[in-house]
């Protein structure tokens, strides 16, 4: 249901993009594409969690096919990302999640900031959705860095043949029936909406929930729930965020579809209750406040002690 909406939806934007021709009504087709790339980066994301099809392969294929030849990532850097993220959710030193990266989710990255570096961590929780804006160039950027690098990758030709296709059916059109200008703004706004939609998506599944120690010793069941969010709203949440809105469901299930997690919900909240494991789930505009107000005090080990009005006034110069 959700591939034929999508389909529709690319069908739609290309007829648009043709008949709007030289107007800058085209960049409303430009946000369309951003919001529909990541609706095909839910539809690998579930393909490689081998949610959609039979076999093991035939999932692999498509969220190959999805990832790489539609959206613009790398799967195989994806996966094996991913697969870690699941193993050890908001784990120190084994979620490649929240290793720093711009923004710092640990306050012992955050110390060690300097320089630019240093100024974002200083303001990251309201820098983080401007940010978003790049994500989407981020993630085309490290699909190439990581096939073109020297650690040996399954499929590599065919994971850069199809970012390859990918790129040259979107690009030359764009630049070869709009002006320089225009086709540049284009792009800009595609890869923003793309990446503030998803960076919107997973903010919410595990930023601002507890972080545990390297060497801590949990079971699988309250690891999973007790580092995971969900996010109320029902159908629609679903299909705003690919399903993701029911994350503590999907990392007991990782296998489940989509349209299985909402009852999936009512055993898994049952079970916390007799265990007295804490559920977490809130709204998206929530989890967003939360999100920002984590990275803001995440954000307080970058600061110069020092730097206070009243400090300033008597520093010794």
């Amino acid at each position: 249901m959700v591939g034929a909406i999508v389909t529709v939806g690319f069908g739609g934007a290309v007829a648009g993009f043709v008949l709007l021709g030289d107007s800058w009504f085209q960049l409303l087709i430009a946000a369309a594409l951003g919001i529909l790339f990541t609706q095909v980066a839910f539809l690998s994301h579930e393909a490689a969690h081998r949610q959609i099809l039979a076999s093991g392969p035939a999932n692999d294929r498509l969220a190959r096919l999805l990832g790489n030849g539609v959206v613009g990532m790398s799967y195989s850097w994806w996966a094996t990302k991913h697969t870690r993220h699941h193993a050890n959710p908001n784990r120190v030193g084994r979620d490649p999640d929240i290793e720093v990266d711009t923004i710092s989710f640990l306050d012992a990255d955050a110390a060690e900031a300097r320089g630019v570096r240093r100024w974002i961590t200083r303001r990251q929780g309201w820098l983080f959705f401007p940010l978003l804006t790049l994500e989407g160039l981020n993630l085309h950027f490290l699909a190439f860095r990581h096939l073109a690098g020297r650690e040996p990758v399954k499929g590599r030709a065919v994971e850069l043949a199809l970012l390859a296709a990918r790129f040259a059916v979107i690009w030359v059109p764009v630049f070869a029936f709009l002006p320089l200008g225009m086709a540049f703004a284009f792009l800009g706004v595609q890869l923003a909406v793309f990446g503030i939609y998803m960076g919107a998506s997973f903010a919410p599944n595990h930023k601002g929930m507890p972080v545990i120690a390297h060497d801590a010793k949990l079971d699988f069941f309250s690891k999973q729930v007790r580092t995971s969010r969900n996010v109320g709203g029902g159908w629609w949440a679903t299909w705003l965020m690919g399903g993701l809105n029911y994350q503590i469901e999907h990392h007991l299930f990782p296998n489940m579809p989509r349209s299985h997690l909402a009852r999936a919900r009512e055993l898994v909240m049952e079970q916390c209750r007799r265990l007295g494991v804490p559920y977490t789930e809130t709204s998206l505009w929530r989890s967003y406040g939360i999100v920002i107000a984590y990275l803001n005090r995440v954000g307080l080990a970058a600061r110069d002690p020092f730097d206070c009005p009243v400090s300033r006034t008597y520093r010794i110069r």
